[in-house]
Formats: C-alpha cells, structure tokens, sequence
C-alpha cells in the first residue's frame, strides 16, 4: 500500500511540474526578427499598448518612396521589463514625433523588435543604475 501512495505522489509531483512549466514553453521566440539587422524608425506615435505579455508601439513612418505613411508594430518587452528601465505606461503618447531603432521582421512586413526610442528629443529608457 505505501509503494502505491509514494507512485501516485510522484506523479502528482510530476503533474504539478509540468503544468508550472507550461506558460513558459507557450513563450514564443525572437527568430522572426532579423537580429543581424537594425533600423532607424523615424515617424510619428499612433499608439503605445502597455500590455502583457509584451507592450507593443504602432508608429506612422514616412515611405522614402511613395512619401505615404505606413504603420509599423514594434514589439517590446513586458511592461514590467520596460518599467525596470525607467519606462512607464505614458513614456509614448499619440501624436508624440519619435526615432525608435528596431530589429526588423524577417519577411520584410512594417514591424519589429524594440531596441531604443527617443521621443520628443529624449531618450526613453535606459538601465537604471
């Protein structure tokens, strides 16, 4: 009878683990962002979304080309990740002019991975010390 129990608290166990360890295999990677690659975005702030899992800045950038504006998505880290660098839910707001460097998506689609933002002329962000 105890060889039982110890066999079905080590599954329970196992269980327990496996359902903990379960949010951060749903994670998804950074591959599609070309890393090799940066990009200077040079436009205007359409929307900051300070959300989990990760915050998310649409900019409207001119096409040196056609001279219309796109609309690029750039992803960042977690609210929590960015408020750790000096960011908070207002540091971007529609309207605001902003250069924010990115690594592009692979496919060549108007979007990317966060790397550094000015905004208005000031930097937004950085390690804290």
């Amino acid at each position: 009878m105890r060889q039982k129990t110890q066999k079905v608290l080590l599954l329970a166990g196992l269980a327990a683990v496996a359902l903990a360890a379960a949010p951060a295999v749903a994670h998804h990677s950074f591959a599609m962002f070309d890393s090799q690659k940066t990009m200077l975005l040079d436009g205007t702030i359409k929307e900051f979304q300070w959300t989990n899992p990760h915050a998310w800045i649409q900019i409207m950038v001119k096409d040196p080309v056609s001279g219309k504006d796109i609309e690029w998505s750039v992803e960042a880290t977690s609210p929590n990740g960015l408020g750790r660098q000096g960011w908070s839910r207002s540091s971007l707001k529609p309207g605001d002019k902003a250069q924010i460097n990115v690594h592009p998506l692979k496919d060549g689609t108007p979007g990317g991975s966060l790397m550094t933002a000015t905004v208005n002329g000031k930097v937004v962000g950085g390690a804290k010390t």
